[in-house]
């Protein structure tokens, strides 16, 4: 039978065990368990600073590759066309490291970019420039338009899906337009404020110049120019390839307020406002638009299986 040491003797006891545990660790002595724990929570910590260099860089790495893939897309298609070809394509990319889509249009930085572009073009040399844009800045959009009419080389203006406002008054300066069949152009007419400018002197006129206040009249008097001198940039981009008749004629539809500024005009439409259009583009667009995917979200809005399937011959 054991025997319980007396108090005095067990807190002795007590001591001396601490007093060895402690000496052990100073000289580096650590029960097993322990020390394997240490090194499982030193890898953990270390795979976690891993997982977050990686999900801060892949964004970039992604991006980069993607890029490559567009450069050597968009020089096969100048090999193929024998041009020079310029993308103005703007889409909501998730650029950012936490990936907030970027809303894009027209700038002043556009222009420059194109504007380079077309200086480092030989004059006779052929310019195939994509649109994909649902407007901007009509300075810029003007810049664009007035370099894309003083080349000396023939320039096409693709539309893949819609170019809306300034990609309108882009197209417009291009010697030959083509599109997809369902691509879209749109009006041009001037916006002041978040307003038509159309639509600000149609309510002056209504409502009478005497009952509306100085703000509005200098408003509209800024409108009235800005229509004015938009109508006359169209003019002078089309007057070289159709008669002047028909020049104003079309300048005066797209600038004078009479569809909302996002109305979609298609191919026919343009056609009968006396546009010759193309319907159809190489096949080297279409893949290039892939390489410009939009934001994922947790549930995508359109799937379906992305191969071509046989024409049916018969029920």
């Amino acid at each position: 039978m054991d025997r319980a040491l007396p108090p005095a003797a067990e807190g002795l006891h007590r001591k001396a065990g601490r007093r060895a545990h402690y000496g052990r660790r100073a000289a580096g002595i650590r029960p097993a368990g322990e020390g394997v724990n240490d090194a499982l929570a030193g890898l953990l910590v270390n795979f976690f600073w891993f997982l977050v260099i990686l999900w801060t860089l892949y964004p970039v790495l992604q991006q980069r590759r993607v890029n490559g893939q567009r450069l050597q897309l968009i020089r096969r298609l100048e090999q193929v066309r024998g041009s020079r070809v310029i993308t103005l394509i703007h889409r909501q990319e998730s650029l950012s490291l936490l990936g907030i889509p970027l809303t894009r249009y027209i700038t002043v930085d556009d222009s420059e970019q194109v504007l380079r572009a077309i200086r480092y073009t030989p004059p006779d040399m052929p310019i195939d420039l994509i649109v994909h844009t649902p407007g901007g800045l009509v300075l810029a959009s003007e810049q664009i338009a007035e370099a894309i009419r003083r080349h000396r080389g023939p320039v096409t203006v693709m539309v893949p899906h819609y170019a809306m406002s300034g990609g309108t008054l882009i197209a417009l300066a291009a010697d030959e337009v083509w599109m997809d069949e369902n691509a879209v152009l749109g009006p041009v007419d001037p916006q002041l404020g978040g307003y038509p400018a159309a639509s600000i002197l149609a309510a002056i006129r209504l409502k009478g110049p005497d009952k509306v206040d100085d703000r509005t009249l200098m408003l509209g008097d800024v409108a009235g120019k800005a229509v004015a001198q938009v109508r006359d940039t169209v003019f002078r981009l089309l007057q070289d390839r159709m008669s002047e008749e028909r020049a104003r004629r079309l300048a005066t539809a797209l600038t004078e307020g009479r569809w909302t500024h996002d109305f979609p005009i298609g191919c026919d439409e343009l056609r009968a406002l006396g546009l010759e259009v193309r319907c159809g583009l190489p096949e080297e667009v279409y893949r290039l638009m892939d390489l410009y995917p939009q934001p994922g979200g947790r549930r995508p809005s359109v799937q379906f299986i992305p191969v071509p399937y046989p024409e049916r011959q018969g029920r």
